[in-house]
């Protein structure tokens, strides 16, 4: 596989993350380069639906890179929506990181340069089609239809405070390219996301959960999406020791899960560990309660992880 350029996302993926791969993947081959989209985990309903809607196929699953028989042997990858060592593939030391594409804060060293795009905008499938626009290329209806998916999914369909006007032109454009219509499909779509009936509490939890580094403080951040956050509070007790198991078995010094209702507009924040009463009161929870809905927070990237960070460093 060395000489076939590995294009992924993070672990624990969500709908960028796979869509920008498959997406970048695809210009990427039609720019004259043998590259494949790879996934780092289990794709989420949201995900699954996107897929099977457009009709492609999941990316094949690679946990790690192998380490090479020699220094010239490394194989290529590019890393899409996300640069942090703790979020990417296992063993990335024993690759060529050749790209990095991404809308997230920067935590990242290389040894050799590279080509490394971050912007400001609500999803990496807004640069990733910028870059097609850029090489003088329209997107397939199914790629349009894959990017334009992920942008509405990053921004809650424009109502994430990480959504730019960048994101909503860029979204409009690729909307007349897939023939769907954003509101209609868009809605479907976050629907399907979001209905969890069923599932495993402690797989619904680790479904887009990313690790994180203050200082020298190690925690694991969760977003759920949900149209019913009340009704999940009901198994409150419950998440809590999902989420004190999965600290131990992860080793970490504290576990943070927002719970985002998609129709309330806001989340609740339940928090675990050494550093939860600290966490707590960065965010206003009133003493002794064990989580805090807070309106209007839907984006963990703007709204959670820069407070976490003021909080805990």
């Amino acid at each position: 596989m060395k000489n076939t350029i590995l294009i992924m996302g993070h672990k624990s993926p969500d709908t960028d993350s796979i869509c920008a791969a498959i997406a970048y993947a695809e210009l990427k081959k039609t720019l004259g380069f043998d590259a494949k989209p790879v996934r780092l985990g289990k794709l989420n309903r949201e995900t699954k639906y996107i897929l099977g809607y457009f009709k492609i196929e999941e990316p094949e699953l690679v946990t790690k890179i192998i380490e090479p028989q020699s220094e010239d042997m490394k194989q290529d990858i590019i890393l899409v929506d996300h640069n942090e060592k703790t979020q990417t593939i296992d063993e990335a030391d024993n690759a060529n990181i050749i790209e990095v594409i991404d809308h997230h804060r920067i935590v990242f060293n290389t040894a050799n340069p590279l080509y490394y795009r971050a912007e400001p905008v609500g999803s990496t499938s807004t640069i990733v089609a910028k870059i097609y626009k850029e090489n003088g290329i329209t997107p397939t209806k199914e790629m349009a239809g894959l990017m334009l998916s992920a942008i509405l999914s990053d921004t809650v369909i424009f109502k994430s405070p990480t959504c730019t006007e960048e994101d909503i032109n860029i979204a409009k454009e690729l909307e007349k390219i897939a023939e769907v219509s954003i509101e209609t499909y868009g809605k479907d779509m976050i629907i399907a996301g979001a209905s969890i009936e069923g599932e495993d509490l402690a797989d619904v939890v680790k479904t887009d959960i990313k690790l994180f580094e203050f200082g020298t403080k190690r925690l694991l951040v969760s977003q759920v999406t949900t149209a019913g956050v009340n009704k999940l509070l009901e198994t409150k007790n419950q998440i809590i020791e999902v989420l004190e198991k999965i600290m131990k078995e992860e080793n970490v010094d504290g576990v943070v899960l927002m719970l985002t209702d998609i129709v309330l507009e806001g989340s609740e924040l339940l928090s675990v560990g050494k550093y939860a009463s600290l966490i707590g009161v960065g965010f206003n929870a009133k003493v002794g309660a064990d989580s805090v809905f807070l309106p209007g927070v839907l984006s963990r990237k703007k709204q959670i992880i820069p407070k976490l960070t003021e909080i805990l460093i």
